[in-house]
């Protein structure tokens, strides 16, 4: 417990510093936020086109697309947040920089995430719960205690998806020269984790499910509040599948770790 209180103490401290040079550039800050919320927005408004024609999409209602989409918004956030460092690994391995993580006694995967912390991700946050509570309303769903309890348990599974695949797709730099086309490729399949994975053939099911499971990051988990009498089997493992794929992708990050031995010069 007191390694624990010196961590979390490590963190802040490590955070004011990072937060306080970011607030030089608050241009950037408003501009990337507005971005984001606009990027949100008009996610939101594809569905809205698409409903306008339709009533429902592989039997999902626009209020339960949004509530997935809200859904998904909160489950990437803290990927923005908190390991968006994980972008500049294959830069930092490529030359040496990575070297100097070596020399403190810390957590190497605790050391390298906390050096950045992305407050644009709070704005992504805050439009996934909005989005969250608007569709909540207007399905007229019923929040007692134990489905919160529920809502909190799934999104932390699907947090921790989001956040094994890139970090794992991240740390392929440890063992090839160019990891970009598989960091790219993780990042883009993401996109399909707000849509009802009943929309794609079998094939391409089976992929988003048990082999990159982005369905689990919103979809899967979303079926549990919305539609709890109508639940795939496999959406009751949400939380035990994102625990798995941590415990993979760190076992595959510490692997890369022990095995990085700089640029050699």
């Amino acid at each position: 417990m007191k390694r624990l209180r010196e961590y979390i103490r490590l963190y802040f401290l490590i955070e004011a510093q990072y937060i306080k040079a970011r607030l030089h550039y608050r241009a950037d800050f408003f501009i990337t936020s507005v971005g984001m919320v606009i990027s949100s927005l008009a996610t939101i408004t594809v569905f809205w086109v698409l409903f306008d024609s339709i009533t429902a999409l592989a039997g999902w209602s626009f209020e339960e697309m949004v509530f997935i989409y809200g859904f998904y918004l909160i489950a990437i956030s803290p990927m923005q947040i908190f390991f968006d460092h994980i972008w500049q690994l294959r830069f930092e391995v490529e030359d040496g920089r990575f070297i100097k993580y070596y020399f403190r006694p810390l957590n190497m995967m605790f050391y390298y995430m906390s050096e950045m912390f992305d407050i644009k991700g709070v704005v992504q946050l805050v439009v996934g719960i909005v989005l969250l509570i608007y569709a909540s309303a207007n399905l007229a769903l019923s929040w007692t205690f134990g489905q919160i309890l529920l809502l909190i348990a799934v999104l932390v599974g699907g947090a921790l998806v989001q956040i094994s695949l890139v970090v794992m797709a991240a740390s392929t730099a440890f063992w090839i020269i160019d990891s970009w086309p598989v960091l790219s490729l993780t990042w883009k399949m993401r996109e399909m984790a707000p849509y009802p994975m009943t929309i794609f053939s079998g094939a391409f099911r089976i992929l988003f499910t048990f082999v990159i499971p982005v369905g689990f990051i919103a979809f899967y988990p979303s079926t549990l509040i919305l539609r709890p009498g109508d639940v795939p089997m496999v959406a009751y493992f949400a939380p035990v599948i994102g625990l798995t794929t941590f415990a993979l992708m760190y076992w595959v990050w510490s692997r890369g770790v022990n095995s990085y031995s700089g640029t050699g010069s």
